[in-house]
């Protein structure tokens, strides 16, 4: 009962569509916009970088709360017992389901972002260390290369490879895998791209 309730509410936290929501009430789809992607990478490009940066810490803020608030209200409102247990159990179903909420949100007929800002998120509940060294890597390739698709999809197989060092938890690493095969899918547009020479970079700007 609890694992299910709390995949359905991670689930319907990460699909409330930021992006999408900010667009809309500049009077823009965004959508039909720049990419066509509602996270925030586009939404910087559409809508500016107040405006992107906006979509960004909001959609962070759907992986964090899902794995920090989710859990605990489950815990409340079900009573359940092994406290400590539970929460970091119920963490790990929260994170996977916040980012399946972002990447197919229902609201949106399942076409949604690429999860990078709210898997950072909920890594930065379960795993914060192996998500700075992701983040480092995150930058230095987007800081050589001005892709941001590169950085973040190397910035996937870097964290498990960080979360097993730093936690040598099987769990942890399944479930960071498990995340970080999701940004990698998502991403397949952008992986021909870069194959093909035409991925759009982020210009200092």
């Amino acid at each position: 009962m609890a694992t299910m309730l709390t995949a359905l509410c991670a689930y319907l936290l990460g699909s409330i569509p930021t992006g999408y929501l900010v667009a809309r009430a500049r009077g823009v789809d965004i959508r039909s916009a720049g990419s066509g992607n509602i996270g925030a990478t586009n939404a910087l490009r559409v809508l500016g970088k107040g405006w992107g940066m906006l979509v960004l810490l909001a959609d962070f803020a759907k992986g964090l709360a899902a794995c920090l608030v989710v859990p605990a209200g489950m815990i409340l409102l079900l009573n359940l017992s092994s406290v400590d247990r539970s929460t970091a159990a119920l963490g790990l179903v929260a994170a996977v389901c916040t980012v399946l909420g972002h990447n197919f949100p229902v609201w949106l007929r399942f076409k949604g972002g690429k999860g990078i800002a709210t898997t950072a998120g909920a890594l930065a509940a379960l795993v914060p260390w192996a998500l700075l060294i992701g983040l480092a890597v995150w930058i230095i390739l987007f800081a050589a290369t001005r892709y941001v698709s590169l950085g973040s999809l190397a910035a996937a197989v870097a964290i498990p490879v960080a979360t097993w060092f730093t936690t040598s938890n099987r769990t942890l690493t399944c479930v960071t895998t498990a995340l970080g095969v999701m940004a990698i899918f998502k991403h397949r547009s952008n992986i021909q791209r870069l194959l093909a020479g035409t991925e759009p970079a982020l210009t200092r700007k």
